[in-house]
């Protein structure tokens, strides 16, 4: 795999950047970031905003907020993740046993129990605790 490169001193861009970064403020610029392809339809394998399947709009919306980590399958994401017991927004929020056993979805944290993911027909808001998701939540990590 890919090796992570934590510091985020380290990156340089030419576009604007403000002053010096927080995790709050990555929190909010992933969260962002991620609302702004709500509606997007939902493409199996997609990673574009011309269709994101789950992990691929996870990928796509981490790296257009600098955390770049390539392309990853939920189950990726779960295992590079360090697990969180009470999430942050921004945070991702893991789904088992959805397309295929094991941890097979995973969507952004928005707060107050709400994730933003691709599902269904295209990127959404959904309720992590209530209908379909409820049964098939694993836990939350932190990226």
């Amino acid at each position: 795999g890919q090796k992570l490169n934590v510091s985020s001193k380290t990156a340089t861009t030419t576009k604007k950047t403000t002053a010096t970064a927080t995790t709050s403020t990555n929190s909010n610029k992933v969260v962002n970031v991620a609302k702004k392809y709500l509606g997007t339809r939902y493409v199996y394998g997609g990673s574009t905003p011309s269709g994101f399947d789950c992990s691929g709009f996870v990928s796509y919306v981490f790296s257009k907020s600098g955390k770049s980590m390539g392309r990853q399958t939920a189950a990726s994401f779960y295992k590079k993740a360090t697990k969180v017991s009470n999430p942050k927004v921004g945070d991702l929020v893991f789904f088992s046993n959805t397309s295929k056993k094991g941890v097979s979805h995973v969507g952004i944290y928005i707060g107050s129990g709400k994730m933003i993911n691709a599902s269904g027909s295209k990127v959404n808001i959904s309720s992590i605790h209530s209908g379909y998701w409820k049964s098939k939540f694993t836990g939350y990590g932190r990226i």
